[in-house]
């Protein structure tokens, strides 16, 4: 019993779950601080306000209806999925992009042997 819960702790797939929750939670400050303190202040600059949960405010039956708090966390959304984005889904994207194209440039001793011995094996190639 044990011994399968160490097995399970110690698969690739666990251990990368956690690493990846651990650099999400670090990664949260950096994208937080961009939209706080850059974003933000630049829409601020902009439209006048640092938020929109001013705006649209109904009063319905006593009840104050603030659509404006929901138009502030959708925009506050829109910048923390740009910002994630441009920051690291792009940059990731391109470092994969390019290691790809090294990878397919420079074929290793054994891919070559074995590309030797398919071309060797091909009837009515001579060589």
């Amino acid at each position: 019993m044990f011994k399968g819960f160490r097995d399970f702790l110690t698969q690739g797939n666990v251990m990368d779950l956690a690493v990846a929750v651990i650099i999400g939670a670090a990664f949260t400050q950096v994208v937080t601080a961009l939209t706080d303190s850059v974003l933000m202040p630049f829409i601020s600059a902009l439209v006048g306000s640092p938020n929109f949960d001013d705006f649209a405010k109904v009063t319905l039956n006593g009840n104050e209806l603030a659509f404006g708090v929901l138009l502030t966390a959708i925009v506050n959304f829109l910048l923390i999925a740009a910002a994630v984005y441009f920051a690291i889904v792009m940059p990731m994207n391109k470092l994969i992009e390019m290691r790809g194209k090294h990878a397919e440039e420079e074929p290793t001793e054994e891919v070559a042997l074995l590309t030797e011995i398919r071309d060797a094996l091909v009837p009515g190639t001579k060589h």
